[in-house]
């Protein structure tokens, strides 16, 4: 069977262009907080496992513009098997998956004490907005059939 890729479906600036705005001020304060190469595993992981095409193609693309390697951006999908993510990584990541996935375990507890014995207040806090912002974009983006660019 065969699939089409359908066509976009809303023009999200010109139809709600507060709360996208909204979505974007979330964006820039949390991105101002949140080491750099970290928020690019962050949003990329939880559109991997949104399936959001439009947001993983932007991610990996600013991400390797941003310095973060190829290799560590192909295998992302298998953090948990790879040895080229440091401890608090494998945390914030354990975290957005958690966080991305809240309907299937309502973030554990073991997973929040992990990243909070390694990460301060403001830092768990910024990592939880940092998914719950690309989660709301994966939504918007999907929901309304987005393209990425080649």
């Amino acid at each position: 069977m065969s699939e089409t890729v359908e066509a976009p479906r809303i023009d999200w600036a010109s139809a709600a262009p507060e709360g996208m705005k909204a979505l974007m001020a979330l964006e820039k304060a949390v991105a101002a907080k949140v080491d750099r190469k970290l928020f690019h595993l962050i949003k990329l992981r939880a559109s991997q496992i949104n399936g959001c095409a439009y947001c993983i193609a932007m991610h990996v693309k600013e991400a390797l513009k941003d310095g973060e390697q190829l290799l560590r951006l192909t295998l992302l999908d298998a953090w948990r098997e790879s040895h080229l993510y440091d401890e608090r990584e494998r945390a914030a990541l354990a975290w957005t998956e958690a966080v991305t996935r809240i309907a299937d375990g309502h973030a554990p507890r073991e997973i929040y004490d992990r990243l909070a014995a390694l990460f301060s207040a403001e830092e768990v806090a910024n990592i939880t907005l940092a998914a719950t912002a690309i989660n709301a974009w994966n939504r918007v983006a999907i929901a309304g059939r987005s393209r990425h660019s080649d």
